[in-house]
Order: structure tokens, then C-alpha cells, then sequence
């Protein structure tokens, strides 16, 4: 009977798996959306136990998006439409590097094929992956209506939303716990996540500026968005801004551009978020890789920028039933805090 139910457990993820890549137009929107609400939430929110009142906390806070999401996707269309008009030359400047490195091995009797290696590892690809990518997510954030309205709809039923679940639920005094507990979990990291993740994106761009590494911008919005993404997020979003610094400016400028990302990503992502966010919200460094692979198959580039807080998200809801977080706890890293411990360190970190 248990391994007949396994099956059709794994039989139903499977199913929804498929329905999602083949909705993959409606789903990329809507789940942007939510991730987009999800953030948004938080200082709605706060300016409601200000006492202001709903209507006027979604109008400001939904002002505040259109105009931050309309000036992002702007910004970056016109960085990644620069960036992809010199890309053909940054290609072939790398090309032209990698044959000289080849060549520089060959002459201490390391003899590397030239053609198998930039058909299996042809570093301009990652450029021009890159810049696609950011294109692309900066398409939708500066054209789809869709989003925006669904974000609204989304935080209008954010506040009512409690008291219909406790209507519905058989036993709310028992159940009501839970949700709260996995509602102020899901607040508490994307607001972490998000401020973490944007002053890193900020300070990259800073740093590349004053290094002179072309389309700053661009780079820091890739070092936001990777940031979700914990490992190996900071080391792909690093690769083409080293990159494009070793073709533009040279090898110690390329040196100084990957140390730069290693500092703020190491204190960013070990001292600063740790501090705040607690140890017991992780994933381990497999969920991270796997949800990676998966989300991204499912959804593209945009299901592998959600991938680390979709998952995280469920981590979330399966810690917060005691009767399913061991599903949690297999998800975690390897030598995480336990609830109560992180909880207190969480609560610490607030005050």
C-alpha cells in the first residue's frame, strides 16, 4: 500500500510537471507575479499597521512598483540591446585570447586541440547566455500589463485572505498556526532575501563602474537576480562580467573583477545574510542544483532565477506541519539549525 501510494504521488508531480512546461506562457507571468507579491506584501504590510489604510498601502506600494519595474526593464533593455550589438566583437576578441593561451600551453609541450576545446567550451557562449538572459526578463518586467495586474489582485486578497481560510478550515484553532507560522517564514526571506540581494547587485555595479568594465548595469542586475541562487548563483553571475574584463581591459582587471565578486559575495552571503536570516532557512547545496536543473527545464531562464525560492517556499510550508518536517529537514543543509534555535537567532536578528 505505502509504495502503491509513493507511485501515485510521484505518478501526480510528474503530471503537474508537464502541464506546467506546456503552460510555460501562462505560468512564467503568473508566478513572476506572485514572486513580485510576495515582495511587495512586506511594506504593504507596514503601512498598514501604520494605520493606513488598505486601498491607500496597495496604491502606494503598487505606484512604487510600477515605476521601480517600468525604469528596471527600460534600463536593461537598453543595456542588453548595447551589450548585444558588441557582443560579436567581445566574442571574437575572447576567441582570439583562448587560442593564445592554447598556443602559450603548446609551447611548454601541453598540446591542446583548439577546435574540440571551443566546441565543447567556448567562453563566449556564457556572454552571450548572460545577455540573453537579462534581455529577456527585462522584456517582461518593461511589457507584460498582466503581471502588474495580477500583483494587484494578488495583494487586494493578501488581507482577507486569513479570515476566508479560517472560515473554511474544520479545526482553524489547530490548523490557523501553521499558516501563520509559514506565511511570516515566506515575509521574512524574500524581505531578507530581496534587501540582501540588492545591495549586492548595487555594490557590483559601484565596483565595475569605477573599474571601467562595460555595461555595469547590467552585470549588477545579474548579481541581484543570481543572488537567489545561493553557491553557485555568485559564481555564474561573476563568469561573464570576468569575462568581459579580461577582453576589455586585461588579465589584472579580470583578476581584480573576480576578487571583487568573491568579497561581496562571501560577506554578503556568510556574514551579513547569516545574521539576519538565520542558519535554519537554507537549502543543501544538491536542492539548490537540482531545483536549479528542474525549474529551469520547466519554466527557462525565468524558472531558474524562481528556482531557489520556489523551493524554498515549500521548504517552508513542509516545515511548518510538524507531520512533514522531516521532508524539510532532508531539504536542509547539511548541519542546520534546529527550529527553535534558528527561530531565537531569526528573533535576536529583528530586535
Amino acid at each position: 500500500m505505502g509504495s502503491g501510494k509513493g507511485i501515485v504521488i510521484f505518478a501526480s508531480l510528474v503530471v503537474v510537471a508537464a502541464g506546467l512546461k506546456a503552460a510555460e506562457d501562462l505560468a512564467v507571468p503568473f508566478l513572476l507575479a506572485a514572486f513580485i507579491a510576495t515582495i511587495a506584501a512586506t511594506p504593504m504590510f507596514w503601512l498598514e499597521r501604520h494605520r493606513v489604510p488598505g486601498w491607500a498601502a496597495i496604491g502606494i506600494v503598487m505606484t512604487a512598483m510600477v515605476v521601480i519595474l517600468l525604469g528596471a526593464g527600460a534600463l536593461v533593455a537598453q543595456s542588453a540591446g548595447a551589450f548585444t550589438q558588441k557582443l560579436p566583437f567581445y566574442q571574437e576578441r575572447l576567441t582570439a585570447l583562448f587560442t593564445e593561451a592554447i598556443n602559450w600551453l603548446g609551447g611548454y609541450g601541453i598540446e591542446l586541440s583548439r577546435n574540440l576545446l571551443i566546441e565543447n567550451f567556448n567562453p563566449g557562449e556564457a556572454l552571450a547566455l548572460a545577455g540573453n538572459t537579462v534581455a529577456g526578463l527585462g522584456g517582461v518586467l518593461s511589457n507584460s500589463f498582466l503581471i502588474l495586474l495580477t500583483v494587484i489582485f494578488i495583494l487586494t486578497e493578501a488581507t482577507s485572505f486569513p479570515r476566508k481560510l479560517r472560515d473554511v478550515l474544520s479545526d482553524a484553532d489547530r490548523s490557523m498556526p501553521y499558516f501563520t507560522r509559514f506565511a511570516e517564514n515566506v515575509n521574512r526571506y524574500f524581505a531578507i532575501k530581496t534587501t540582501v540581494s540588492l545591495v549586492t547587485g548595487l555594490v557590483i555595479t559601484g565596483y565595475l563602474a569605477i573599474l571601467g568594465v562595460d555595461f555595469p548595469v547590467l552585470w549588477g542586475l545579474l548579481a541581484f537576480l543570481l543572488n537567489f541562487v545561493p553557491a553557485i548563483g555568485s559564481i555564474i553571475a561573476a563568469i561573464p562580467a570576468v569575462l568581459l574584463a579580461l577582453v576589455q581591459l586585461g588579465p589584472g582587471f579580470a583578476l581584480l573583477t573576480a576578487a571583487g565578486y568573491a568579497v561581496v559575495n562571501v560577506g554578503m552571503g556568510n556574514v551579513v545574510e547569516p545574521r539576519f536570516m538565520g542558519r535554519g532557512l537554507g537549502l543543501s547545496t544538491l536542492v539548490v542544483f537540482l531545483s536549479l536543473v528542474l525549474w529551469g527545464w520547466i519554466l527557462g531562464p525565468v524558472g531558474m532565477l524562481l528556482s531557489v525560492p520556489l523551493t524554498m517556499t515549500a521548504k517552508i510550508a513542509l516545515e511548518a506541519n510538524p507531520s512533514t518536517e522531516w521532508l524539510a529537514h532532508l531539504l536542509g543543509p547539511a548541519q542546520p539549525v534546529p527550529r527553535k534555535a534558528a527561530e531565537a537567532e531569526a528573533g535576536q536578528s529583528d530586535a
